[in-house]
């Protein structure tokens, strides 16, 4: 066969090649329809065997970082253990074990011994007050407790404190040691740095801790709308005197009451006087201006309710 007659068939066999793949193609995409057709018909069983049958990849959820869970033993406190226990230390003798505070000493520190105190000795301590608690590792604590004597003077003991995982059981581990007491904090400026001339601020305050504490008149009456707060019963004492207030905001100062809703924090302080004597007071107060009158919105000193809120 001639070379040119070699070229002519290889010419007409590719668009034929080309003609049979397209056919296959349609041949498969017409199956496919009729298949999918066939399962719709058989019903949704089949329709779901079908879908189970195709392979399908599922991505795995992000991995997440463990939540801290905080355990009761975390958050039990044993200062008042350790305040029960030195109390009662105190006020033992190793020669009296059978005494009920040498034994309530031993029955929460067995392994401790009971001190001996001299004859002549400083008195036993008015009052015993946990004042600092620290959690050292995994139930173990250390309470500094603050034992306070007739004539002013204050010690302070560490005292060691097991706590189990539950944190519903304690035990003083070893003998408390005696320790120097906190220094005293470096108190930070005062943010009631405007003062409270004499006006309508001033006496809406007056008025209203004299109700709050002397019971003359009724405190809700100087309340503003949908707030609650009971006066202290039974009043301690007959009169109350205004020696000072010092609010934050500048309204606070102005001559005439702002508009309505004004808010301004304020800081009284009062002398308080009655059968027991004289006692200077402070009070930290919001006021809310309305209808040209102030009115209390919140006692921060104590607790308010019912739209007292802070």
């Amino acid at each position: 066969m001639s070379p040119g007659m070699q070229a002519s068939e290889s010419e007409a066999a590719a668009p034929m090649a080309a003609g049979a793949r397209l056919e296959a193609m349609r041949r498969r995409v017409r199956l496919s329809r009729v298949a999918v057709w066939t399962v719709i018909a058989a019903g949704p069983t089949a329709l779901c065997v079908a879908v189970a049958s195709t392979p399908t990849t599922v991505a795995a959820p992000p991995a997440t970082k463990p939540t801290a869970v905080r355990t009761a033993a975390a958050a039990a406190d044993p200062g008042g253990y350790a305040q029960v226990f030195v109390g009662a230390w105190l006020r033992s003798d190793a020669d009296d074990e059978t005494s009920a505070q040498a034994r309530l000493a031993q029955s929460m520190a067995p392994d401790v011994e009971l001190p001996g105190p001299a004859a002549d000795a400083q008195s036993t301590p008015e009052s015993v007050t946990a004042v600092r608690s620290a959690q050292r590792g995994a139930g173990a604590w250390s309470v500094t407790v603050a034992a306070q004597y007739a004539n002013g003077s204050v010690r302070y003991y560490a005292v060691p404190v097991a706590a189990d995982r539950a944190g519903s059981s304690f035990a003083v581990t070893s003998a408390p040691g005696v320790v120097a007491g906190p220094t005293r904090a470096e108190v930070p400026k005062s943010s009631y740095a405007v003062t409270v001339p004499e006006g309508d601020l001033s006496s809406a305050v007056g008025e209203f801790l004299a109700a709050y504490l002397t019971g003359a008149g009724e405190a809700n009456r100087y309340l503003a709308p949908g707030v609650k707060l009971t006066a202290v019963s039974p009043a301690p004492y007959t009169a109350v005197d205004v020696q000072q207030v010092s609010a934050i905001e500048e309204a606070a100062a102005a001559e005439q009451v702002p508009a309505d809703s004004t808010r301004v924090r304020v800081l009284a302080s009062v002398e308080a006087r009655g059968a027991t004597g004289r006692w200077p007071l402070a009070y930290e107060l919001t006021l809310k201006a309305r209808s040209a009158r102030w009115e209390v919105a919140a006692l921060e000193s104590g607790t308010a309710q019912d739209g007292g809120g802070r």
